[in-house]
């Protein structure tokens, strides 16, 4: 990511932007991209631009089983893959739950309580912004107006299956500009798009996201 696609934001709050590889038949399932030295280049970079990771519970146990281990070098893997875990490592590290305290991966804090508030919170206390990588919390986020900006690795491959990126819905089509698209030798193509400003509806208590706040799953 060069230094004109991480975007100003006015004030202190920082933008929290989703991030996720999708194929291009809409599959988000992460075993079905190319994890090889130039997507995680990629990743690394763009990890280098933020001053906090937010997942949901899963996400983050899927994460945790694995990642701090290719840091400490107790796994085989590239050195692509090991400067992303080392860079991961030492990143703020925020993870939406209603129940689980014991986050005993390093730089790891819970959010509770109402979500839009502890989201939005998080987004002014991080003024470098925040990267989202769960697709199932992006829904719920976005169901909230809190997303800013959309990186996708788009991958040349059709799987025929799911899961699907926003397979969940939403509840208005949201409108995007396009600042960046970038292919890599892989084939894959780095999409960045940031929210238009007409697409964003204000959020007014009591209204249209009451039930997705109180749906458990919205942490996943």
């Amino acid at each position: 990511m060069s230094a004109s696609d991480r975007s100003p934001r006015d004030g202190a709050t920082g933008a929290l932007t989703f991030c996720h590889n999708v194929t291009l038949d809409g599959c988000v399932d992460h075993r079905e991209g190319i994890a090889d030295d130039e997507t995680m280049a990629w990743f690394t970079d763009l990890l280098g631009g933020v001053g906090a990771m937010l997942w949901g519970r899963v996400t983050y146990e899927m994460m945790a089983s694995h990642w701090p281990a290719v840091a400490r070098g107790e796994v085989d893997a590239s050195p692509a893959m090991r400067a992303w875990a080392v860079r991961l490592e030492a990143l703020p590290k925020y993870v939406v739950s209603s129940a689980r305290t014991d986050l005993s991966w390093q730089n790891s804090h819970r959010l509770g309580g109402d979500l839009h508030t502890s989201v939005q919170r998080l987004k002014e206390a991080t003024p470098e912004g925040v990267l989202l990588g769960s697709g199932t919390l992006a829904v719920a986020l976005d169901r909230l107006d809190l997303i800013d900006e959309y990186r996708l690795l788009v991958h040349p491959r059709i799987v025929g299956h799911g899961p699907t990126l926003y397979g969940r819905g939403l509840l208005t089509t949201r409108n995007l500009t396009l600042v960046s698209a970038v292919p890599f030798r892989n084939g894959v193509v780095a999409m960045h798009y940031r929210r238009a400003v007409a697409s964003k509806a204000p959020v007014v208590g009591g209204s249209r996201d009451e039930g997705q706040r109180s749906d458990p799953r919205a942490g996943e």
